[in-house]
């Protein structure tokens, strides 16, 4: 993707080694600014792009208001990439840092990276406006902090590994990894936002890993971090990895941006596979959603009346430590356990119903216990040390006469699998 402008970067002294190097990779028009003109000029242009060139913003009122119109700025999104120092947070809160040392290759890598994103965002904004104009039930785009949907993996079984669970889980959500073969399954498993390589692994092992990701088309915009020196830069093939030295919490406030922008993306793209499929799909989970099912549902039990074939449906309730963010990351990773033959939605009580079509119930018991597996295995929830949570699950199967009243009425009664 070029680098198609407006880009505006700001800084107060001389900035000629971004600028070339923005020029250098096809960055057109661009638009150099002082800090005490960037708000005008951010009004002015409405950049595609800001690039902050300096290592510290000043501490006026047109960084903030800078700040201020980034973030609230309509239409597709506006990424920002600044440059840091080691050690230091950016010149602003929301943009994506680079460090200072490193060659501008990466700052410009980092900037093709977003600026998919921000075309990606476009697409989306675009197909909502044709799809209103067409009357169609449109799918409510979420607006709410991307973060809060992230999940960051941490990989590592060295003294540091507490002191990086710490410092992540405090702001998103995580899961832990003690072997690579552990992150593997969870890289599989469920969407990652972001990956800590952390110590207890030899570098050959940690090279080994890295290579894995930059191999698989799905995983090169990750966000990586690597404690410690000593692998190989894949910067070429991982456009958000960075090594990080020093103390691991200072990897924080470097790696969250990174993190908010790839679970925005991946928001978009269940939001583009929903509008592909005209609404039926929830873009917060990726299930079908309550009109949808119904619809859905009520044509598998003609067919299968018609045509004398099973059909099972099951339902997911969950105890235990056990919030909102749960329920929406259980129904995330139903969507990849689910059959293509399958379907399923969350309900507004959090619980989940799939379907199983061309399934009896004998053989449904085997899928809806895989599953449960799955989901006791990979499943974040509340931290409760006391609590577990725990997969409750009817299952009912269709009989002659059935309506789906019927059926959805037995599937809400007695228990007949359960799985902690």
């Amino acid at each position: 993707m070029s680098l198609q402008g407006p880009i505006v970067v700001v800084a107060d002294g001389p900035a000629a080694d971004v600028t070339d190097a923005l020029s250098a990779a096809g960055a057109f028009p661009m638009i150099e600014t002082t800090w005490s003109d960037a708000p005008n000029a951010f009004v002015s242009v409405n950049p595609a792009a800001v690039v902050i060139a300096d290592f510290h913003a000043p501490e006026s009122e047109s960084a903030r208001m800078l700040d201020l119109q980034i973030a609230t700025a309509s239409g597709p999104i506006v990424p920002v990439i600044a440059r840091a120092e080691s050690g230091q947070d950016s010149a602003v809160p929301v943009a994506l840092p680079v460090d200072a040392r490193l060659p501008m290759a990466r700052l410009v890598g980092r900037l093709h990276s977003a600026l998919r994103v921000r075309a990606l965002h476009a697409t989306v904004l675009r197909r909502i406006e044709t799809f209103a104009a067409q009357g169609g039930a449109l799918p409510e785009l979420p607006t709410h902090d991307a973060l809060k949907d992230a999940t960051v993996l941490i990989l590592g079984r060295g003294p540091l590994y507490p002191t990086l669970s710490v410092a992540i889980g405090e702001r998103v959500s995580m899961v832990g990894a003690f072997s690579v073969e552990a992150a593997a399954t969870h890289l599989d498993a469920r969407d990652i936002d972001g990956v800590v390589v952390g110590d207890g692994f030899s570098p050959r092992r940690v090279e080994a890993f890295l290579t894995c990701l930059a191999e698989e088309p799905r995983f090169r915009d990750i966000p990586v971090a690597v404690v410690g020196e000593g692998t190989p830069d894949f910067a070429e093939t991982l456009s958000n990895i960075d090594h990080i030295d020093g103390d691991p919490v200072r990897l924080v406030p470097r790696m969250l941006p990174l993190v908010r922008m790839h679970a925005f993306e991946v928001r978009l793209k269940r939001m583009l596979k929903s509008l592909d499929a005209n609404g039926m799909f929830d873009p917060d989970t990726g299930l079908l959603t309550h009109d949808a099912f119904g619809r859905d549902l009520t044509t598998a039990i003609a067919q299968a009346a018609e045509r004398s074939l099973p059909l099972s449906i099951a339902r997911f309730s969950f105890d235990g430590g056990y919030d909102a963010r749960a329920s929406f990351d259980a129904a995330r990773l139903v969507t990849r356990l689910v059959r293509d033959i399958d379907f399923a939605t969350r309900d507004e009580d959090g619980a989940i119903f799939i379907v199983f079509t061309q399934t009896d119930l004998r053989h449904a018991h085997v899928v809806v216990r895989r599953i449960a597996g799955a989901l006791r295995n990979h499943m974040l929830a509340a931290y409760r040390p006391q609590e577990k949570i725990t997969a409750n699950i009817t299952l009912a199967t269709l009989k002659n006469g059935d309506t789906i009243d019927s059926l959805l009425m037995r599937v809400m009664g007695h228990q007949v699998v359960a799985a902690e």
